[in-house]
C-alpha cells in the first residue's frame, strides 16, 4: 500500500530523512516513534505529497506520489496533530470545504455531508439555515 524506497530530505547540511526503506502492506497498521527533529513529520509530508523528497521515492497504492500526486492523494489522508478549527464554521461547512478541496463534484459532495452527518448522529444539529440552504 505504501512504500519508501531509499526516501531522503536534506536541509542544506541537515540530513532530516536518510534512506528508510519501508513496505508497509494493506490494512496493515504502523506508527513512527522517535524523538522531536528524528524525520517522523518530513516523512508523513513527504508521503502525502505535500513535500518534495530529495532523493528517493514514496508510492501509494502503486502510485508515484510526486509523478501523480493528485491520484495518489486520492488514496491517503492526513490530519496534523495541530489543526486549525474555525470557531464560527459549522461541521457541515467543514465537511463541504474538505470535500471541495478534494474536488467532490456536488452531486456527490452535498449526500455524502448529509450522509456522513447521520452517521454520527448530529442530524438533531442542522440548523434551519443548513437545511434552507441546502435546498437551494
Amino acid at each position: 500500500m505504501i512504500e519508501f524506497q531509499a526516501l531522503r530530505r536534506e536541509y542544506g547540511d541537515l540530513v532530516a530523512v536518510r534512506d528508510p526503506q519501508v513496505s508497509i502492506p494493506e490494512g496493515e497498521v504502523y506508527g513512527l516513534i522517535g524523538p522531536n527533529g528524528a524525520g517522523k513529520t518530513t516523512i508523513i509530508r513527504m508521503a502525502c505529497g505535500l513535500l518534495t523528497p530529495t532523493a528517493g521515492r514514496v508510492t501509494v497504492s502503486g502510485v508515484d506520489v510526486h509523478q501523480h500526486p493528485e491520484l495518489a492523494q486520492s488514496h491517503i489522508g492526513y490530519l496534523s496533530d495541530f489543526f486549525s478549527v474555525y470557531e464560527d464554521l459549522k461541521v457541515w461547512e467543514y465537511l463541504d470545504y474538505f470535500g471541495r478541496a478534494y474536488k467532490m463534484p456536488d452531486s456527490q459532495l452535498r449526500p455524502r455531508i448529509d450522509e456522513v452527518i447521520q452517521q454520527v448522529g448530529l442530524e438533531v444539529k442542522q440548523t434551519p439555515s443548513f437545511v434552507a440552504s441546502r435546498a437551494a
